[in-house]
């Protein structure tokens, strides 16, 4: 534009490119250009787009950019009170999240319960049974969050019948957001287990946007399993041929269906060349469904854990999928009503009717 307010000041382009080992000089000043190139040319552009309008429009076009201008203020101050508005809920929420993770984990007892002590009851009154029942006894809500997670529709098709037994050392779930750079990361707590040395399991999506959910990447713990309890691995047993010196069976490995596939995320190469099209596509589905489950956990899980160890929260979302389907329903009667009365054929049409 001829008056100075949409030229692009591209003169510290290349300060603001992070220095990298993987990047010579010459390659940062390669990726410099591009990035100028491109900028340039979508604002040459819109440049081109305002001066093919007539005069009296392109006037009127430029107000309606000053109008959007002020609603784009008004809505990055609305993305800032929200942000500071869920901080502040956030906080509100942990001492219930503390306390929900001292009844689940058997560290409180709630009121009302008592729980029998040995001294309570003579030995010699116990019988084998008994005795063997206060042994197995077991504190909290076990498997808390496995049966919360089961319980969800999206969750359920993830966690394979081999990794529940993994699943119910899992403590807590917790998540928390980031800010360099914008994100969010979950934290899964275990117990000590027979299955891997980890005690905290960790996933964490970067975001470009965070207001709009545009990922990034995302990173996952690599978890410490001990040997033969590799739940993202199966292990094929074949018999050697007929005829063979070697009698010993032989090994494969191959990955499988897990739920803590979850924590080795989908990963974008460097070289976007080397991906075709199939390839990409493929990826991006990998990806959304990645983010769809650690939102899922984020947004659903966490926060109404307990709905969902009952199976109140699915059936709640099943109504609402009825609640729907019932809208549409209506619309459709609706419709098939009103050209009732414009147009009886048309009307006799959508109802399979032929005339």
């Amino acid at each position: 534009m001829s008056d100075g307010k949409d030229s692009l000041d591209l003169s510290a382009l290349g300060a603001a490119i992070p220095n990298s080992a993987e990047l010579s000089a010459e390659d940062k000043a390669n990726l410099v250009a591009s990035i100028k190139n491109t900028l340039e040319g979508l604002a040459s552009r819109h440049t081109d787009v305002l001066e093919s309008l007539e005069p009296k429009v392109r006037k009127r076009v430029e107000k309606l950019r000053e109008i959007q201008g002020e609603h784009d203020e008004l809505e990055a101050k609305f993305f800032e009170e929200r942000a500071a508005l869920e901080a502040k809920y956030q906080k509100l929420y942990e001492p219930l999240y503390s306390k929900r993770y001292e009844i689940v984990n058997g560290v409180v007892e709630v009121e009302g319960i008592t729980v029998e002590s040995a001294a309570e009851t003579p030995a010699e009154q116990k019988t084998g049974d008994e005795t063997s029942a206060d042994q197995k006894e077991e504190k909290g809500v076990p498997a808390f969050w496995l049966n919360a997670m089961k319980n969800h529709e999206i969750l359920a098709e993830e966690i394979q019948e081999r990794d529940e037994e993994a699943l119910k050392y899992l403590k807590n779930i917790t998540w928390y957001r980031i800010s360099e750079p914008k994100g969010f990361k979950l934290e899964f707590q275990f117990g000590t287990n027979p299955f891997f040395k980890n005690s905290v399991l960790t996933k964490t999506y970067h975001m470009i946007d965070e207001d709009e959910p545009i990922l990034e990447k995302a990173i996952g713990t690599e978890i410490e399993w001990y040997p033969g309890k590799c739940l993202t691995q199966k292990v094929l047993k074949k018999k050697p041929r007929k005829g063979s010196k070697n009698t010993k069976p032989i090994t494969k490995t191959e990955d499988c269906e897990s739920f803590f596939n979850f924590f080795s995320p989908p990963q974008v190469p460097d070289d976007d060349e080397e991906i075709d099209e199939d390839i990409a596509e493929q990826l991006q589905n990998e990806m959304e469904q990645d983010y769809d489950i650690g939102s899922t956990i984020r947004d659903k899980i966490i926060p109404h854990a307990v709905s969902w160890f009952t199976g109140e929260a699915a059936q709640d979302e099943e109504f609402e999928v009825m609640d729907d389907i019932i809208c549409v329903l209506m619309l459709g009667v609706k419709m098939v009503a009103t050209l009732e009365i414009c147009c009886p054929v048309s009307a006799l049409g959508l109802m399979g009717v032929t005339a």
